[in-house]
């Protein structure tokens, strides 16, 4: 309401008297409408919604309740102030009008004074309320979007460190954007199963996705010249890459002392850093573990690393098409893959490609 513009009481009652000395009392200050029905205040509202009605008990068709009773039951007249203005002056007919939802129940002959300063201190009430309403309102809205901008800052500090890793080997680029939506996608194909759809939930496949930048997060730790060899590493050297897993595991569980526990994406994190090297019959590190053993976060990302390292180019060895990427995973099927998530694979295939397509590296590296 603009400031000047008066507010609008909404007068019910089948006594046209009743009407004349409402207007009287209430006009200097009011706009007052009037309605000599329930039926006919019904459809004054649903035209224009008053700012507060003074409602009468006592009229023919449709009674001062029934009318309070069907705008309480609306959700767009519920919170208009109700206020009894009636002749009806037993105490059970009060405790009922203000049962209904009556913010206040004024019997007749009415007191001009106290009318106005009862009005007046119900619209006061209802304007701090909708006041405290909307205050809520801009609270929830803020806390959303600082919640979101700390999400977003969260996705933005895992890939950053995931790409510290990385930048310690030239030849990875977009891996860890690749191997991210990677893992997404197979998660998602994977919550599709009975065996995976409870655990797979929107929320985890969304902690999943944020975690995935860590997997190679143990690299920083492995020295230079082994980790930037272009030869063959030697068995002592590949015994020092082996410990990337273990350098990865370690640094996410000191960041999860001073992190709130209850986002499992440092979980998660931790489980694929440390296990993605793992392999379904066991012959994987750090651990050797079998099957089931493995966490599901980690067999996923065994999928989507393997697949990556096949279709980008590296010293040793040249980008190979999705065609042979593919052939490669599904030949694994049951030893280095779980054989459920190769199916998912195979099934969202296309998918892979095209985020290899859409991150590919600037010397077009990913075939």
């Amino acid at each position: 309401m603009s400031k000047g513009q008066k507010q609008t009481i909404l007068a019910v009652d089948d006594t046209l008297a009743n009407i004349d000395v409402v207007k009287g009392v209430l006009s200097q200050d009011y706009l007052v409408q009037a309605a000599l029905s329930g039926k006919m205040a019904l459809k004054i509202i649903e035209k224009q919604k008053p700012d507060l009605i003074l409602l009468d008990i006592m009229m023919p068709d449709m009674d001062g309740y029934e009318v309070c009773e069907i705008l309480k039951s609306q959700q767009s007249t519920q919170d208009i102030p109700i206020i009894f203005l009636t002749a009806k002056i037993q105490e059970d007919d009060e405790t009922k009008g203000l049962s209904l939802g009556a913010v206040d129940y004024i019997t007749k002959p009415i007191s001009p004074p106290i009318l106005k300063e009862r009005i007046k201190n119900h619209l006061i009430l209802e304007a701090s309320k909708k006041m405290l309403e909307r205050q809520n309102e801009i609270l929830e809205e803020r806390v959303l979007e600082r919640t979101t901008q700390l999400s977003e800052l969260q996705d933005v500090a895992m890939v950053a460190m995931g790409a510290l890793a990385e930048s310690r080997d030239p030849e990875t680029g977009n891996h860890i954007r690749r191997t991210q939506r990677y893992v997404k996608v197979l998660a998602v194909e994977a919550a599709k199963y009975g065996k995976y759809k409870a655990f797979l939930t929107p929320d985890v496949i969304t902690s999943l996705y944020k975690s995935a930048p860590l997997h190679d997060i143990g690299k920083v730790g492995v020295e230079d010249s082994i980790l930037l060899k272009p030869g063959k590493l030697t068995d002592e050297e590949f015994e020092e890459m082996k410990r990337h897993t273990t350098y990865g595991r370690d640094a996410i569980a000191a960041a999860e002392t001073s992190i709130d526990s209850a986002d499992n994406f440092l979980l998660f994190a931790k489980e694929i850093a440390y296990s993605h090297q793992e392999k379904w019959d066991g012959s994987g590190y750090p651990e050797g573990l079998a099957g089931e053993d493995i966490p599901l976060s980690a067999r996923l990302m065994a999928v989507a690393d393997v697949y990556d390292a096949l279709i980008s180019k590296r010293v040793y060895k040249p980008a190979f098409s999705h065609e042979k990427a593919v052939n490669i995973i599904t030949e694994g099927k049951g030893s280095h893959f779980e054989p459920l998530l190769v199916e998912c694979f195979l099934a969202v295939a296309d998918e892979f490609t095209q985020v290899a397509k859409n991150f590919a590296d600037k010397d077009g590296e990913v075939q």
